[in-house]
């Protein structure tokens, strides 16, 4: 067998691979004398059955089988040896009129190459990092929703503008009947407000459906519907009223303190505020990592400048799938993938230059620390090594689960490397703004 490479181009190469009798010719013979022991062929004797017709009836199909073996071993171990950094796999040129019965087989395989390029963490424009911090008017808010939450409910006759009221929401002919607690402090629209201050239980007010509340979210969970038919709905619906109550809010006392983060841990309201602070704005550093993440992705894709064999990757998109795509679905294919193909490209060259690499024994830390989290959700909130240690076995024990924590570590190592070595702009923002910002 001999395998050569001509250069196309830079990013392209064709490989021909050619394979001579004595390459193949026993490995076929002896599958050949294996299946001449085991035919049943009506006419002869099984074992006896005459290799010409064995040949006649298998041959051209062990050979194509065993040929196709040769070529896959064998160009999969030339691409290593050489070192080749190829895109997708290699295709197979159609070559008409092959003749299987020949002493020499030639084939000849189209390879597209990664291209050469250098990385810049250092980026030309600086990246906004974003510090976000928990103001006083958002604490505040926490503080009033701790308070609401652990608080209690007192019965009202009659509606006042901070209640909570339960009733039915009716409208005969768009098949609306749901009953539901409504805040009156979340209604937008200042005449329902108007209309429902004041009402008993038993009494009924009509509302319009636009604009009746802040959040556009609570029209459909009110009226017991779909999203997307909330967000057309223009009509009047009947809320008759069952149920009035008004929410006292909890004391700030050692009682609640101790409900929310057990006992002693916090003692004051000013330990209570510092502590929400803290916890929000340990939330918020997640989001804004995510954010720094996305942006110096999307700014190093728009300043690493290199080509890519893309009519070799059209081809190997058009034939690789389960079906088989026309040209235009391939460019179209593309043309999506492109900046994630990219993106991978820039990311595998960081990585491997900044010999950045998951070890099994941080991989299992790593899981642990995610376990742990996991657990505090469910007030699980001290678990012992041992437990740690049996569940991050078992989880690592799944090649899914391995897979996805391996990119998880691997993400949190480049954001690491990202904030050390990227060109960063540390802007501070409220979490009101910062959505603004990064979102709008």
């Amino acid at each position: 067998m001999n395998i050569t490479k001509e250069q196309i181009d830079e990013l392209n190469a064709v490989v021909k691979v050619a394979i001579s009798k004595e390459d193949y010719q026993e490995k076929v013979d002896t599958i050949l004398k294996d299946y001449r022991k085991q035919a049943n062929i009506p006419g002869f004797r099984k074992g006896q059955v005459p290799m010409g017709l064995i040949k006649k009836q298998y041959g051209k199909a062990v050979l194509v089988d065993e040929v196709n073996k040769l070529l896959q071993d064998n160009l999969n171990k030339y691409l290593t040896e050489e070192k080749l950094d190829v895109l997708g796999n290699p295709l197979p040129k159609q070559q008409e009129d092959f003749d299987w019965e020949s002493d020499n087989l030639d084939f000849e395989f189209e390879l597209g190459l990664a291209p050469s390029f250098d990385v810049k963490l250092k980026t030309k424009k600086a990246v906004t990092q974003y510090k976000i911090v928990a103001d006083k008017k958002m604490i505040d808010e926490q503080v009033e929703r701790i308070q609401k939450q652990y608080g209690k409910l007192v019965s009202k006759t009659e509606v006042g503008k901070s209640d909570e009221v339960t009733g039915t929401f009716t409208n005969e002919a768009e098949e609306i009947e749901n009953k539901t607690t409504i805040e009156l402090s979340k209604i937008k629209a200042k005449k329902a407000l108007d209309a429902l201050v004041g009402k008993k239980a038993g009494e009924s007010v009509t509302l319009k459906t636009k604009g009746l509340f802040k959040e556009d979210y609570l029209l459909s969970s009110s009226l017991g519907i779909a999203k997307e038919k909330a967000e057309k709905l223009n009509i009047e619906v009947t809320f008759t009223v069952e149920e009035i109550n008004e929410r006292q809010p909890a004391a700030l006392d050692q009682e609640l303190f101790d409900k929310l983060f057990g006992k002693d841990n916090v003692k004051t309201e000013k330990e209570l505020r510092e502590r929400i602070k803290d916890d929000s704005e340990t939330q918020f550093e997640q989001q804004s990592d995510q954010k720094l993440l996305n942006d110096i992705t999307e700014r190093l894709i728009d300043e690493t400048k290199f080509n890519l064999p893309s009519e070799f990757l059209k081809k190997w998109i058009q034939i690789s799938g389960e079906k088989m795509l026309s040209e235009d679905e391939a460019s179209e294919e593309f043309e999506k993938s492109e900046k994630g193909l990219r993106y991978q490209l820039i990311e595998g060259k960081i990585i491997q230059e900044n010999e950045l690499q998951v070890q099994l024994e941080e991989l299992k830390e790593f899981a642990k620390g995610f376990i742990k989290s996991q657990m505090a959700q469910y007030g699980h909130l001290d678990p012992k090594e041992e437990e740690l240690e049996n569940i991050a076995t078992r989880v690592l024990g799944n090649q899914d689960e391995v897979k996805r924590l391996s990119e998880q570590l691997m993400s949190q190592k480049l954001l690491t490397l990202y904030k050390e070595k990227s060109n960063l702009k540390v802007k501070e923002v409220n979490y009101e703004d910062f959505v603004k910002e990064a979102y709008s």
